[in-house]
């Protein structure tokens, strides 16, 4: 359990806001296999103040997922509380508010927003002021560990800069914005934070099984974490590290009946929730087919297979031949 600001929170372990990945079908499924606290997927302040339709379809939710959190990423004080006003007023479910200070995509830091924040502080200070002062939920701030280098004591003055302006909790990812989603994770900087400030601190980084989250916990003294990628077609992850934290105990590898099952249900969900068009659909179902076959035998060859697939029936009657297969598909020790 952790308490950010007013908030109470029954776990440590966070889903991670994820661009173009955790929509409402995807945290349904991690629900499922055990997250207990998820965030939307990263929102542009931009897209809430423009008049296109489909704007708030990246907020879909329903009451199964609860708790949950939003981020926001935008480059200005008065935009990001324009957009979080008009975010809470179409969600008000959301119990958190994050700021995205890590975002490493080009064209996101091209308008200095997302890591482009990162070198430019009092921006940054000014934006968590102004939300922590206008929004009745707790705000937080999502960094990294530098924008091209590593400088510890900028990182730190950015991190107690945040928490001075009233941020209530930092999540920390253990590697700069150059470095993107490669390297090493920097566990000590993120220590380094969490022991320069007074608020909790979630690290976040290569957090792909219990044994990777509690190495994380373990090298950092942090309060939390934070599960991005390693969710990619492994969902269970968030049962496995709970049950890891509270006992100890690593749970057997999933078997390839609830893998193929769990697959099926997903694409379900994406069948009925996603609203975009037919073949962005089925590209989408594609892309999270994909994750699921990470680590098995003949992965390579499974996977052009798939990406020939057009339409729904189909890939499931693909699955259904393929993922029977136990010479093809054969449960890994990937998850731990």
């Amino acid at each position: 359990m952790i308490t950010i600001g007013t908030l109470p929170i029954d776990t440590n372990t966070f889903l991670a806001p994820l661009s173009g990945c955790s929509d409402l079908a995807f945290r349904l499924i991690a629900r499922e296999c055990g997250a207990q606290f998820c965030f939307f997927e990263m929102v542009d302040a931009h897209s809430l103040l423009g008049p296109h339709q489909r704007k708030f379809h990246i907020l879909r939710t329903t009451g199964q997922d609860r708790p949950i959190g939003a981020q926001l990423v935008g480059e200005s004080p008065a935009l990001m509380r324009e957009a979080a006003h008009i975010l809470l007023d179409h969600v008000p479910a959301v119990s958190l508010l994050d700021i995205n200070s890590a975002c490493p995509v080009k064209k996101v830091v091209k308008k200095q927003a997302g890591a482009g924040l990162l070198n430019a502080p009092q921006t940054l200070f000014e934006i968590v002021r102004v939300l922590a002062d206008s929004v009745s939920i707790p705000v937080t701030v999502k960094l990294r560990t530098g924008y091209s280098r590593f400088d510890l004591p900028y990182l730190l003055n950015i991190a107690k800069g945040c928490e001075d302006h009233g941020a209530a909790a930092l999540f920390v990812h253990g590697r700069t914005r150059d470095q993107g989603y490669s390297g090493d994770v920097n566990y000590e900087a993120i220590r380094a934070v969490k022991h320069a400030v007074n608020i909790p601190v979630i690290g976040s980084g290569n957090v792909f099984s219990p044994l990777s989250a509690q190495t994380m916990l373990d090298e950092t003294d942090c309060d939390g974490l934070l599960v991005a990628r390693g969710a990619f077609g492994n969902p269970w992850i968030f049962r496995h590290i709970e049950e890891f934290f509270k006992t100890g105990t690593l749970l057997p590898a999933t078997t390839i009946p609830t893998r193929k099952q769990t697959l099926q249900r997903h694409l379900a969900y994406i069948k009925e929730l996603k609203q975009n068009s037919p073949a962005g659909k089925i590209g989408f179902m594609r892309k999270v087919t994909l994750w699921y076959l990470k680590g098995f035998p003949h992965a390579a060859n499974v996977r052009a297979q798939v990406n020939t697939v057009q339409s729904y029936d189909t890939l499931l009657r693909f699955i259904d031949e393929h993922l029977s297969l136990e010479d093809v598909l054969k449960t890994t020790s990937a998850e731990y």
